[in-house]
């Protein structure tokens, strides 16, 4: 079983673009602010002291625009955790809709010598319910 993690959140100004929705980057910051929130509420101090993630390829599906002060939620879990990669799956809604969905690899690096890292199985564990 998968550990997700959800949080909420309005549109703002600085999210629209010129054709009055939000603008796609923003879709890979919400991404990118997702895996980090729900790195830092399962992680330890020890391994944010030991590890740093990388990005190594994002894959977004947009499926409906989102617009100013609308209420987004997102959801997301690691889906697949194997030697130094990981796969992350992120769902951004309105209301319980499906407006876009990202599929995000990271790469677990060791934070003193930035090389990849075979993630230890105490990290595996953090994305999976026991």
């Amino acid at each position: 079983m998968k550990k997700n993690f959800e949080f909420d959140f309005r549109v703002t100004k600085k999210d629209i673009d010129h054709l009055n929705h939000v603008n796609n980057v923003v879709y890979v910051h919400w991404v990118m602010e997702a895996a980090d929130k729900h790195w830092r509420f399962l992680s330890t101090a020890k391994m944010n002291d030991s590890y740093v993630w990388v990005v190594l390829r994002h894959e977004i599906d947009y499926m409906a625009s989102a617009k100013l002060n609308d209420k987004i939620t997102i959801n997301t879990w690691v889906e697949n955790s194997l030697g130094v990669k990981s796969e992350r799956v992120v769902e951004i809604k309105i209301g319980g809709k499906l407006i876009a969905k990202a599929v995000t690899m990271w790469c677990l690096l060791n934070k003193e010598t930035m090389k990849p890292v075979k993630m230890p199985s105490e990290i595996i564990e953090l994305f999976t319910s026991n």
